[in-house]
């Protein structure tokens, strides 16, 4: 055996957003637990991950290959864990912990599987439920996907961790508050996807215009990403008559866009943990959230921002109305959300619980 346990991190690709961005805060903490890593990425994609993995000094290895060929992706994953000699298996996303659930313990590899996904598609919910028992326990980036792990996949309590995907960077820059006589900056980082409920933003704008209501001071939004829905998206604001909003495209510095509002929105339909939206409180930003996934819990109503029912334009607009009301007062609301993350999302606990995990693992074996 290894002197040190090697472990493979498969994750579907390197695209930027959702779960790649967060991998090096979670394999910083294995390694200093004393793990020897390697990423195994399925196929590319954007690769918009890359490079803060580059940074971090991984190392990583990633499959000339597409997103549907399944069997040879399974292939190429079981000649790296045997050719690296890797002593255990974690999967990320649905596509690595299916392929990984089937390759891994036939190695006699122990597989441990990210749960991120507030929904899964119907084949692939089968699947995992299926293959669940393979696993040597199942980590939920999240207190709502625990939840929703251990009902759709029948995970036992016992086979399951909580480890939340984000750890609040003290040094993230802070937004600045609204001055008398500025443009109000609204703002959203997400893909354009219909899970991100944009539509739902759009439909809530249209309302407030429809009932002649008439802001305090003249406000702009800016959606920071890209997605099949932009076309559509710009279409639907285009025949509202929404003239405030903006799609910016993929950010390559959220934090520096983030720094640049007064108030955050997340509209979505669903969320697992949502980064972005925890990243906003610790920008010191006031967000207007739907309840769901862990913003339910976050976003605390008026104290740090407000909550919508998901999915209904009607409860968004009244949110928003009320964040617009006071502009002056948003500035509060978010440094309440900043000390807020800082103490409930440290570094320090992110380590513990991610060792704490690990050496349970370690220790079963």
């Amino acid at each position: 055996m290894n002197a040190k346990p090697r472990l493979a991190y498969a994750i579907n690709s390197l695209e930027g957003g959702g779960a790649a961005l967060p991998v090096p805060a979670i394999l910083g903490v294995l390694r200093g637990a004393g793990v020897q890593v390697r990423v195994l990425a399925l196929t590319r994609r954007d690769g918009r991950a890359l490079p803060a993995m580059e940074a971090a000094g991984l190392d990583i290895v990633i499959r000339d290959g597409g997103e549907t060929d399944h069997l040879a992706a399974a292939r190429w994953l079981g000649r790296e864990l045997r050719g690296w000699g890797a002593t255990h298996l974690w999967t990320s996303l649905s596509r690595a912990t299916i392929l990984g659930l089937m390759v891994g313990p036939r190695l006699g590899i122990p597989v441990v599987c990210w749960q991120h996904n507030a929904f899964l598609k119907p084949w692939n919910e089968r699947l995992l439920r299926l293959l669940q028992t393979r696993a040597a326990l199942w980590v939920a980036d999240s207190r709502v996907v625990a939840g929703l792990t251990a009902e759709r996949l029948g995970v036992s309590a016992d086979r399951l961790a909580t480890w939340p995907i984000y750890a609040a960077d003290p040094a993230m820059p802070q937004a600045g508050p609204w001055q008398q006589g500025e443009m109000l900056r609204l703002g959203s980082l997400g893909r354009l996807h219909p899970a991100k409920g944009y539509d739902v933003l759009i439909a809530a704008l249209a309302r407030l215009r429809a009932d002649g209501f008439r802001p305090p001071v003249p406000f702009e939004i800016a959606i920071a990403g890209d997605g099949g829905e932009g076309e559509r998206l710009a279409a639907l604001a285009g025949t509202a008559g929404i003239g405030e909003l903006r799609f910016a495209g993929y950010s390559p510095a959220p934090r520096a866009f983030l720094a640049g509002l007064h108030l955050y929105l997340q509209p979505s339909r669903r969320e697992g943990f949502c980064i972005a939206g925890h990243e906003a409180l610790t920008a010191g930003l006031p967000v207007v959230a739907s309840r769901v996934g862990e913003l339910a819990f976050s976003v605390r109503p008026q104290v740090n921002g407000w909550l919508a029912v998901p999915g209904d334009p009607q409860s968004l607009a009244a949110a928003l109305r009320e964040a617009l009301a006071d502009p002056g007062a948003l500035a509060a609301f978010g440094l309440r959300g900043r000390t807020q993350m800082l103490e409930d999302y440290s570094q320090a606990h992110f380590e513990r619980t991610g060792k704490a995990i690990w050496a349970g693992l370690a220790g079963s074996g």
